[in-house]
């Protein structure tokens, strides 16, 4: 009998211990997720997210001691492995923008659906990103109004197989999943990826997804 996979260990980073309390009171209804830490404030979320490594963070951006864009950034730099999504109230530029610059997997806010919060939680964790539609709108508008040749030529630098790949991560395919799809093994998409990503100047797959459908890989959905 095959044993099931090890829970998603996740650390809760809000100032509002109601906040927290309710989170984690949800999430552990879910035998697939494990609460591992809660923070109040930033300096504490890198702290526990050192060390207790978890899977996924679920980060709220306005904090004392330090705000959740720098505990993004310092978390990232610590591991790069670990997935944030940003659970916010806030959907304004100056929060959105430095979020996913600083590698953010998802932005969600607040009036998110407890049952959209866990598939997002689901999805992070698997590799794939998913953004609130009002902060992907936002990012649409944002990048319509750069420049659009430079995109071109950019998106022009990718092989055939490379925009193959980048169209499934803007579906929000794992690394395996899109192994799956191509026939290839997932080291070999790694690889890819590392290559795609350096190609074009981009640190995680959020902002690939938002590249492809910037240059019209895909279509926003």
């Amino acid at each position: 009998m095959t044993a099931p996979p090890p829970a998603i260990r996740v650390l809760i980073v809000d100032d509002h211990q109601i906040v927290r309390q309710g989170l984690r009171t949800f999430l552990e209804l879910h035998n697939d997720i494990v609460v591992v830490g809660e923070a109040s404030d930033g300096q504490a979320a890198v702290d526990l997210a050192v060390r207790l490594a978890p899977d996924v963070v679920l980060l709220d951006l306005v904090m004392p001691r330090m705000d959740g864009i720098e505990a993004l950034r310092q978390i990232k730099a610590r591991s790069s492995s670990i997935r944030v999504i940003a659970l916010t109230s806030f959907s304004t530029d100056d929060q959105i923008f430095p979020a996913i610059e600083a590698g953010a997997a998802s932005y969600l806010l607040k009036d998110v659906s407890p049952g959209e919060l866990v598939a997002t939680l689901r999805a992070v964790h698997a590799g794939q990103t998913r953004l609130h539609p009002e902060v992907a709108a936002r990012l649409m508008q944002a990048f319509r109004s750069r420049s659009q040749p430079a995109a071109d030529d950019e998106a022009a630098s990718l092989t055939d197989r490379e925009r193959e790949i980048v169209k499934l991560v803007a579906k929000g395919l794992s690394n395996r999943e899109i192994g799956e799809a191509l026939v290839i093994s997932e080291r070999t998409v790694k690889t890819h990826m590392s290559n795609i990503l350096g190609k074009l100047g981009l640190s995680d797959r959020t902002q690939l997804a938002i590249f492809a459908i910037r240059v019209g890989l895909v279509s926003p959905r």
